[in-house]
């Protein structure tokens, strides 16, 4: 996969230990564990169906095609090369001198949060406030 694009296929252990030495050779070992590299998936039957590119035995280019039991995958992984992939806050790293507050009073750039308004009794939405 040279273009950085795919899948990551994750196994529950005993699909592992079930299939044995026929998948080894398609395991790769990552920090999430052991799993199958696939440049397409198809996941629409009883069957997840991967398929793999490699090298045969003179060195040409192949393309290999796995099918086993949806019950035997934990997990699906989308592997892209183009940058940052994630939920979380993309924080840039902090110096040791801005790190750390010498007061704890609230930074003059930073807003106040409003204080929350209450419900009336009754009412589960809050309504919206009118604009003129």
């Amino acid at each position: 996969m040279d273009d950085k694009q795919g899948y990551a296929v994750f196994f529950f252990p005993p699909a592992l230990e079930a299939l044995g030495d026929a998948i080894k050779p398609y395991l790769v070992e990552g920090l999430g564990g052991a799993h199958v590299l696939c440049r397409e998936i198809d996941t629409g039957g009883a069957l997840i169906e991967m398929t793999l590119d490699g090298l045969g035995a003179d060195g040409t280019a192949i393309e290999r095609e796995i099918m086993v039991p949806t019950n035997m995958v934990r997990m699906i992984v989308s592997v892209r090369g183009e940058g940052a992939f994630g939920f979380g806050p993309r924080i840039p790293a902090q110096t040791e001198a801005s790190a750390s507050p010498a007061r704890n009073e609230p930074d003059a750039a930073t807003p106040e949060t409003p204080p929350a308004r209450s419900l009336p009794a009754g009412n589960a939405v809050a309504p919206e406030p009118r604009r003129p």
